[in-house]
């Protein structure tokens, strides 16, 4: 477990104290040595990146792609659907869709009208349906009926870019990368991993900076911190696993019992306990 800034309550005396009514303790923000980020060189970026993976892996030991999945197509399918779209969403969408869809010719041959109907709740769900029949033709046309698995043939296929691509290579076929959706670009340049707001250059700018085996599961375990601790309008600063290595602490709360009740998900108690809390 990394040692993480201290959560104890600090107890000062003076010599007025014992003359006035005890106050209850209170925890206090975390004391965080201050490291310069001006003068960190690319090898201690790169120092600095890896031990902050190793304990988000210590944090989040079960992170995983969030959508509900059985065959590459079923991923590739219900990452299109993802967009603009929670994943829970997308999980209660999709059992019903499989079943009546369960190979690229059932979207290719799909009638337009009623397969918007079966992924209306997922939104944009026109564009998606052409997203979706548009897959199933180009995967009988080109690719026998099969999703392939390389990054230049996925992303010339109907509704899949770069980040879809990566997620189905990823997750469907063992293959590294690196999935820089809205949490994982957000989080990266909060913890000054680099500053480019290009998805692809966010990619491999990370895919420097950590060993490719990981790839895969760091998009993971990113993605889970930012929807659990790190969120955009109020991170939990004083509760996060991270907080020595981050040049961002306290763009949220940074005493430890506000900053705990932003830390959300299954994985709370375990994080808490983390950093002491």
């Amino acid at each position: 477990m990394r040692v993480t800034p201290s959560t104890a309550a600090v107890n000062g005396s003076s010599p007025d104290a014992e003359a006035t009514d005890a106050q209850p303790e209170t925890p206090v923000a975390p004391k965080r040595k201050t490291r310069s980020r001006q003068a960190e060189t690319q090898l201690g970026l790169v120092r600095r990146a890896r031990r902050m993976n190793r304990t988000l892996a210590d944090a989040f030991p079960d992170a995983h792609c969030e959508l509900d999945f059985t065959t590459p197509l079923e991923l590739a399918v219900a990452t299109i659907l993802s967009a603009q779209c929670t994943d829970v969403r997308v999980n209660m969408t999709t059992p019903a869709l499989f079943a009546k869809y369960p190979d690229a010719r059932a979207y290719a041959e799909a009638n337009r009208a009623e397969l918007e109907e079966y992924i209306r709740p997922t939104g944009f769900y026109r564009n998606k349906a052409s997203s979706l029949i548009g897959l199933g033709q180009a995967l009988l046309a080109d690719h026998e009926g099969e999703l392939p698995h390389t990054l230049d043939k996925l992303v010339k296929l109907p509704g899949i870019g770069r980040k879809t691509a990566n997620v189905i290579l990823g997750n469907a076929f063992g293959v590294p990368g690196i999935t820089v959706d809205t949490h994982f670009g957000r989080l990266v340049r909060r913890w000054g991993w680099t500053a480019e707001e290009d998805p692809v250059k966010v990619e491999h700018i990370v895919g420097a900076l950590i060993e490719r085996k990981d790839w895969t599961m760091l998009s993971h375990r990113v993605i889970f911190h930012g929807r659990r601790v790190c969120h955009a309008r109020k991170p939990a600063c004083g509760a996060c696993v991270l907080a020595a290595d981050c040049p961002s602490f306290g763009a949220g709360p940074t005493e430890p019992e506000a900053a705990a009740k932003l830390v959300k998900g299954p994985e709370r108690e375990h994080l808490l306990r983390m950093v002491g809390l």
